[in-house]
């Protein structure tokens, strides 16, 4: 039996099987796919299209989605917010996802949208992420101190969002401890008003009150006539 199956039988891998977990993911705008928060390049994937990516455990395989071939190799990253994308392939003209993200800014005020313009100009599409999180940001604190960030930001050459939202929070803290140590003024008392009786007329309610707790009341034993 043997020697009949010998002809057919190929060498063993010198590799053993490798272990990997597959997922789907859309190519996103900026050509990239997101997986376990670090982004990859993906072309030839076409922008909104699904892919199927394998994790191993040193490298990302990028496939297509139906046919399964092999589109993209990339070492895997541990660290959140990693980028594998080259120079070459960041796309730098604006699509709608830029126009939305600089409309939320304008809104919020001139310095923040200054700020995720410069975003944009130095990272094309890779930076929406950065303008988004800081737009979002006037979501959890007020705008005018989301814009008063960016101001700061600008001027000290602050360019990432964890940089932008550490100035809000910081700005933020520093609000509280001010209205903490602000002194409390007391309201003054007044005994005139519109809305408050004059003293004798209370006096005359307590009066009548107290004579009507005093006086009996008859019994009843819930018949009626």
């Amino acid at each position: 039996m043997f020697q009949e199956e010998k002809p057919h039988l190929r060498p063993l891998p010198i590799t053993g099987f490798r272990y990997f977990t597959e997922v789907v993911r859309t190519v996103w705008d900026d050509t990239t796919v997101s997986v376990e928060r670090s982004n990859y390049a993906a072309r030839p994937a076409p922008i909104g299209s699904l892919v199927c990516v394998r994790i191993y455990d040193t490298t990302i395989e990028i496939r297509d989605r139906r046919s399964q071939e092999l589109l993209r190799t990339h070492p895997r990253h541990i660290e959140p917010g990693s980028l594998e994308l080259p120079e070459s392939e960041r796309p730098f003209n604006p699509s709608r996802q830029t126009s939305l993200a600089l409309a939320s800014a304008t809104d919020i005020g001139p310095q923040t949208k200054t700020l995720c313009q410069h975003l944009f100009d130095a990272e094309g599409r890779v930076g929406h992420r950065g303008m988004w999180g800081i737009v979002a940001l006037a979501k959890k604190y007020p705008a005018w101190l989301v814009e008063q960030a960016c101001d700061h930001a600008l001027r000290h050459h602050l360019y990432r969002y964890r940089q932008v939202r550490a100035v809000v929070e910081r700005l933020f803290q520093q609000a509280l401890e001010r209205l903490d140590r602000a002194p409390q003024l007391a309201l003054p008392l007044t005994q005139e008003h519109a809305l408050i009786r004059p003293g004798d007329e209370y006096g005359e309610f307590f009066n009548v009150g107290a004579q009507h707790s005093a006086a009996p009341h008859p019994t009843t034993s819930g018949e009626t006539a």
